[in-house]
């Protein structure tokens, strides 16, 4: 029979049969979730669904939320939640386990859940934060009725042989290459 192995799930694909790997749901990747961490999974999804108008979505690995860009996602593991928030600065929690400068605006953290007790402040702030991070970003990013500013001219030719050359008294004179590459003094 032929077939082949599919490069990023390693799973055998018969030939002809359709076989897509990257497509996922929030229900698989928490299908296998012990029962704490389904406990705190959807106590830290009510957080974030009550936090306003947002699209929720699987990507790969990972459940993403977000406005109009991600402010936080959740990586679901054997055992912990890992949980990565967005947010314009850096935070020194315990419960931070590291933090990366994600752009210029933002700071990524990343956090460990392992219960439904966990999520409760600071966690909620900093969701909560995120959020309103993200619409505020968002906003500042809507395209405005913009001026274009007018292209510079081009420059002569005569204006870009002139530079300025300091002189011995410490005022600057220009002086002028000709086409030649002589060069002298402008009056």
């Amino acid at each position: 029979m032929a077939g082949h192995v599919c490069y990023h799930c390693k799973q055998w694909i018969e030939e002809g049969e359709p076989h897509d790997c990257w497509t996922t749901t929030e229900t698989a990747l928490t299908a296998d979730l012990s029962e704490d961490l389904r406990d705190a999974w959807e106590r830290l999804r009510e957080t974030a669904v009550e936090l306003g108008d947002q699209r929720i979505y699987a990507s790969h690995n990972s459940i993403m939320f977000s406005r109009r860009s991600c402010y936080f996602f959740v990586r679901p593991k054997k055992n912990f939640l890992e949980v990565c928030v967005f947010l314009g600065r850096a935070l020194k929690a315990p419960q931070v386990r590291r933090v990366d400068r994600s752009s210029k605006s933002k700071y990524v953290h990343f956090l460990r859940i392992t219960h439904r007790d966990e999520v409760e402040p600071p966690i909620t702030d900093w969701l909560r934060e995120a959020y309103q991070l993200s619409g505020a970003l968002a906003q500042a990013l809507k395209p405005q009725a913009r001026k274009r500013s007018p292209r510079p001219k081009a420059s002569s030719s005569k204006a870009r042989r002139t530079q300025k050359v300091a002189t011995a008294k410490g005022t600057p004179q220009r002086r002028t290459t000709s086409v030649s590459g002589r060069t002298g003094k402008r009056r």
